[in-house]
């Protein structure tokens, strides 16, 4: 059970401005030897205490009001995670910043697990070192996040042989390997037993005792996916992959191990497998300390997965993170040597951009905000240079934001010197499995329209 005090504050990723925290209700419950009449200057002292610990999280806090009026507010970008934080009165620790996915589910991970598995991708968490969490492993990653990445690991482990030398102990009717001499002089004085060579010899086989280890990480993942902690959606999706581990690990009899090591001749899949499995068996021994999952890149390979989706569709073809090199005899050390946009839909002569961005846009549709407004002219400017690149008059890029629902707007730019034109759509595409569908259709008849509208020019 969460205690209050372990939170401090608790907001959804693409937050624009959260809700207002007044400063003497803050002096109250997380700063108590502050001084009221000057609580401006104890926020400002929170923020620079824990200007790196929000800046790893991607969250910018802001002080409003003046005197008794004055309040924090923060806004939040595409990460989502938890960092711990100190007060600006005392310098000690107090409860910890969580910032949650903008999910709908009962589950704060149940999509984010279900739009991985259908990219067949892994994010993983990034940690540094901080203070442990106030919430402890309350708002850290749960255990069935690293337990599906385990089972994944497993399965390509199990498509092909792992084999290795187990040394084992026989009896042999003749002296060959290492003999323990000591037991067979123990029992030759028994006619029977002269011919009889206790002895040690290397067995190649997939029966070792580190397939064994395994076997007991799976056991772990396996109670673990199928528990209460576990979302009933990624159980019904894991099932099958379950009982299919389950038949092939049959035969290995589990080993119960703290550690499994790694050796660096092994192959890739084989070390792939061990380090997640030491994951799951360091679960509960690591401190939970700050982290964060950059949803951007997940919203961007989902994007690139509809749009490749829609291409098939119209016998078109997806370039997904293609470059453009830059030529010159010198570079400056600021200076890009490629740009990349998130994919390219190409078709005979139709080049159409496309640039995913995670951002709060299309959630603050009538918000007034500068940030926002710098925010979309930046994204604009992007897409557009991505859109010179088409040798058309009339040249095509989509701009994809997340949103609650599946939208599309088309906005114009038009050169009135040379009659060139640039067409941006804004796409907007909740980040959920089941908007894939609706979403594919959009594009596929946008896209025909396209290709169309280049033909008859």
């Amino acid at each position: 059970m969460i205690k209050p005090l372990d939170v401090f504050c608790e907001i959804p990723c693409l937050t624009e401005q959260s809700k207002q925290l007044g400063g003497v209700a803050l002096q109250k419950k997380w700063f108590k030897s502050a001084d009221k009449r000057i609580i401006g200057q104890y926020l400002q002292k929170f923020i620079d205490y824990n200007s790196d610990q929000f800046k790893f999280l991607g969250v910018q806090p802001y002080i409003i009001g003046s005197d008794q009026s004055t309040a924090l507010t923060f806004r939040s970008s595409g990460f989502i995670g938890s960092i711990p934080l100190r007060a600006s009165d005392t310098g000690k620790q107090i409860g910890d910043f969580v910032v949650m996915p903008r999910f709908t589910g009962r589950d704060r991970f149940e999509d984010y697990i279900e739009i991985l598995n259908l990219l067949g991708t892994e994010i993983s968490p990034e940690f540094i070192d901080s203070l442990p969490l106030a919430s402890g492993k309350n708002f850290r990653p749960p255990l069935y996040l690293e337990a599906v990445k385990f089972i994944a690991a497993l399965e390509k482990l199990t498509m092909r042989p792992w084999r290795k030398f187990d040394n084992i102990e026989k009896v042999s009717s003749q002296p060959t390997g290492q003999i323990n001499w000591t037991k067979y002089i123990n029992n030759e004085y028994k006619v029977e037993n002269r011919l009889k060579f206790p002895s040690r010899t290397n067995v190649l086989s997939e029966f070792h005792s580190e397939y064994s280890q395994i076997r007991y990480v799976f056991d772990i993942c396996k109670s673990e996916l199928l528990s209460a902690n576990t979302p009933q959606r990624i159980k019904n999706t894991l099932q099958t992959k379950l009982n299919f581990l389950e038949e092939r690990l049959y035969h290995h009899k589990p080993k119960a191990t703290n550690k499994i090591i790694i050796r660096f001749s092994e192959s890739p899949t084989a070390k792939a497998c061990k380090e997640q499995a030491n994951k799951i068996l360091n679960f509960n021994l690591v401190d939970s300390t700050a982290w964060r999952v950059d949803f951007s890149d997940v919203f961007e390979k989902f994007i690139q997965h509809i749009f490749k989706e829609a291409a098939k569709e119209t016998g078109g073809r997806l370039y997904s993170n293609y470059k453009f090199h830059s030529r010159t005899s010198k570079h400056y050390s600021w200076e890009l040597k490629h740009i990349e946009p998130d994919a390219i839909f190409q078709k005979e002569n139709v080049l159409v951009f496309i640039d995913a961005k995670y951002k709060s846009n299309l959630y603050n549709k009538f918000d007034q905000s500068e940030i926002l407004k710098e925010d979309h002219r930046h994204d604009l400017h992007q897409i557009m240079a991505y859109s010179s690149f088409s040798k058309t008059d009339y040249k095509f890029g989509f701009l994809c934001y997340p949103s609650a629902q599946i939208e599309l707007k088309t906005i114009e730019y038009k050169n009135g010197i040379n009659d060139v034109g640039n067409t941006i759509m804004i796409l907007g595409v909740p980040l959920k499995k089941d908007s894939i569908k609706e979403a594919k259709k959009l594009l596929t008849s946008r896209l025909n329209e396209i290709e169309n509208s280049i033909l008859i020019r």
